[in-house]
């Protein structure tokens, strides 16, 4: 993808320029005299591992952290951006990766909150749907704009926060992580989005951890690492290697490569069929101890649905065994008791309280009752050995938290299972969404580990090249059916690819 212009991106004078900025927080340099030039009709990806330094940066950028050090320039303009009505006002637009709307409104009312068309004080409601309409279609959102954000689903509210930034005309707009909330669908939308954004000038700064999207999509890429900007890469002159070793300083593989035998033996957990009308209809799968079997598909393919309803779901007609006898997972806490944990795909809402400690997250299920009516001792004692076992990376016990990095957030949602003991049956619903390269590859090893110690593990993954390098086999799901069953030793990605977007197996393909 290239920016307007004869020469290419090079030749033309930025839209922003960031220099020197430094941010400093009790205990923690975030920005270390940080860099990031983007051009006019630029689509500009900034990467590096989570603490890199990105996010200090960009709540920078959209006026909601001020910096200690440094100077920003937009169209060579020296800018002040005191508050995020600042930033706004200057035409940045940012849409974060844990979405800012007002879930309580629809979606007509968070596109043009503040800005709605009137007269005089009475709001054009009329006037308000139809500027939403247009927003939401340019998106290729297909959902209706007096939809509540709170009743949407995590995808629509997503494309909802984009299609807001298209009503303000921002000269620069921000993305942090978009596919991680998106299927592949309606990620194709969002870089149509973007490619019409660039054609008409504008610049877009897009946060990936993903290799394939930041090479589709982008022009030049920045690598922060340790709170500084180490390097600037054109990426049609670029691998996706080279930006990992710039990311973490080093070689290494974006995820480890399976290399054990598969479990053998009776299944600790025999899923005899899942049904919820006009959603999911899985029978017949089987995961030993010790076994990571993955779950592939398509968004709304069922995924969540199957692994909502193992853990107590009580809209699904459930029938399991577990080492041979019936479970009956009536409630979340049925499912608890019998030896089931779930990491959710929106760990900050279900799987974590933000506002509490770590200490307190990660005691919270060992023990049995509300982590603010126990002493604070007795859950640190209950935390400790978990937190240290998974190497959870926080200044204090008491910190809260929400302060935590994504990837160690996800580790603390992961130790409350581990501190209550008991555990059988592991159930991972997009474990590393948001999470950097060396984040991703450390959940893994303790997944394993704790598979190693007999749990059977349920890996759901919109990330193909993580299930098969990680599962011992991969089932795919599909309109809510699992239609096959692919060992990844023996099956190349393409293949489990094409299942996973047309329902068809080689078998089935040679039949038709």
């Amino acid at each position: 993808m290239n920016a307007p212009g004869t020469g290419g991106p090079s030749e033309l004078s930025p839209r922003l320029s960031m220099r020197g900025i430094v941010k400093r927080f009790p205990g923690t340099l975030a920005n270390d005299h940080a860099e990031l030039t983007v051009l006019p009709g630029e689509a500009h990806c900034l990467l590096g591992e989570n603490g890199a330094g990105k996010s200090t940066l960009m709540k920078i950028l959209a006026g909601s952290v001020q910096p200690d050090e440094g100077e920003i320039r937009l169209d060579g303009e020296p800018v002040r951006l005191t508050s995020p009505q600042a930033g706004m006002a200057a035409g940045i637009s940012v849409i974060y990766q844990e979405l800012d709307l007002v879930p309580d409104l629809t979606v007509a009312q968070n596109l043009l909150l503040g800005r709605a068309p009137a007269w005089g004080p009475v709001i054009r409601r009329g006037r308000r749907a139809e500027l939403a309409r247009e927003a939401i279609d340019r998106v290729g959102g297909d959902f209706p704009v007096n939809a509540v954000v709170r009743e949407l689903p995590i995808a629509a509210q997503q494309l909802t926060a984009i299609a807001r930034a298209l009503t303000t005309r921002a000269r620069v707009i921000v993305m942090d992580e978009p596919s991680a909330t998106l299927g592949e669908n309606d990620l194709r939308k969002v870089f149509d989005v973007i490619r019409s954004l660039t054609a008409e000038g504008r610049s877009v700064i897009y946060i990936s951890h993903r290799m394939d999207e930041v090479m589709e999509i982008g022009d030049r890429a920045t690598v922060m690492r340790d709170g500084r900007s180490v390097s600037v890469h054109d990426l049609a002159r670029t691998t996706p290697d080279e930006l990992v070793a710039a990311m973490i300083g080093e070689s290494r593989e974006l995820v480890r490569p399976t290399d054990r035998p598969r479990p053998e033996g009776p299944a600790l957990l025999e899923i005899r069929r899942v049904h919820r009308p006009g959603l999911i209809d899985v029978r017949d799968i089987e995961v030993r101890p010790g076994e990571v079997a993955g779950l592939a598909g398509l968004g709304g393919a069922g995924r969540t649905t199957l692994l909502s309803a193992l853990f107590g779901d009580t809209g699904a007609s459930v029938s399991v065994r577990l080492d041979g006898a019936e479970a009956r997972l009536s409630s979340p806490a049925a499912a608890v008791r019998a030896g089931f944990a779930l990491v959710p795909e929106n760990r900050k809402e279900q799987g974590l309280m933000p506002g509490l400690s770590v200490a307190r997250n990660a005691a919270v299920t060992a023990l049995g009752r509300p982590p603010w009516l126990a002493p604070h001792t007795t859950g640190r004692r209950r935390a400790a050995p978990a937190l240290t076992g998974l190497g959870v990376r926080y200044s204090s016990p008491d910190q809260p938290v929400g302060k935590l990095s994504g990837g160690n957030q996800q580790k603390v949602v992961l130790a409350k299972w581990i501190a209550k003991g008991g555990l059988r049956v592991l159930l991972l619903d997009e474990p590393t969404r948001g999470l950097d390269v060396g984040a991703k590859a450390d959940l893994y090893r303790q997944v394993r580990h704790l598979a190693d110690q007999g749990v059977a593990v349920l890996l759901a993954s919109s990330e193909l090249n993580e299930l098969t390098a990680n599962a011992d086999r991969v089932w795919v799901l599909h309109e809510g059916r699992n239609v096959a069953c692919y060992d990844p030793r023996t099956t190349d990605e393409a293949t489990i690819a094409h299942t996973v977007i047309t329902g068809e197996t080689p078998a089935t393909k040679a039949a038709s």
